[in-house]
């Protein structure tokens, strides 16, 4: 048998044995990222997802760029995860509109005041009471899949999940400038809606957790960190418009 017959024959083992070895790695992202997800989305959907993304892993890796093969498919299993997550998206329209509508909302009232914008400032803006507002952020903040990671470029970026759908906020940057824009960003946020992202991205606490941490409910958190970043989604755009 060719040199070349002997190495097609043993691609298939090759393949199955790094599918076979990493399999507990596919459920260890889904169940890390499961607890960031709204009730109506299953552990079972995300294994899945990760599955077809460990097997093409083990289809394309090139051991000769330098990463591990367990790092290249924890990207391609995570990935692949999110893009069935957006496929599928839970949200409607309305909910994305009215997060539009407060991201227009705080970036108006922080360029005219020159300060952050007030939760009792924003829902006058909007002509809704403060109860409605906060409904709005709670709507909001069960449509959003991010992980700290996420804060980087591409189709996983969260900046670029934020524009739903629309040109990347981060178009006008050169990839060196993203990281230092991002941090820049969050490092202006509220002392409040700050702790929040450094907890749930850095420490990986869930909404819960952080409840405890800050003295104050599930709910309270989950509006406190929709804000946070809506009011990134503001900023940056803004940002971008000054280039």
């Amino acid at each position: 048998m060719s040199g070349i017959a002997v190495y097609a024959a043993s691609q298939p083992t090759f393949q199955d044995d790094m599918v076979e070895r990493h399999a507990p790695l596919v459920k260890r992202i889904a169940c890390h990222l499961i607890n960031k997800l709204p009730a109506s989305v299953q552990l079972e959907d995300l294994i899945q997802a990760g599955m077809i993304g460990l097997l093409e892993a083990s289809r394309n890796y090139d051991e000769n760029q330098g990463a591990s093969f367990e790092t290249y498919a924890g990207i391609r299993i995570r990935g692949s995860m999110l893009d069935e997550i957006r496929k599928n998206d839970w949200a409607p329209r309305s909910v994305h509109r009215k997060a539009r509508m407060v991201a227009e909302a705080v970036r108006e009232i922080e360029h005219t005041e020159g300060r952050d914008a007030r939760d009792t400032e924003i829902a006058d803006s909007l002509g809704m009471s403060l109860e409605e507002y906060y409904k709005i952020l709670q709507d909001n903040s069960y449509h959003k899949v991010l992980s700290f990671e996420d804060m980087g470029i591409g189709e996983e970026s969260m900046l670029e999940n934020m524009s739903d759908g629309g040109p990347g906020i981060l178009d006008g940057l050169q990839n060196e400038d993203v990281q230092r824009v991002v941090s820049e960003a969050i490092a202006s946020l509220p002392e409040r809606e700050r702790l929040v992202m450094a907890l749930y991205y850095d420490e990986e606490l869930n909404l819960r957790e952080i409840g405890a941490v800050m003295g104050v409910s599930e709910s309270r958190v989950s509006q406190i960190h929709s804000q946070a970043v809506i009011r990134l989604q503001a900023r940056m755009s803004a940002r971008m418009e000054e280039k």
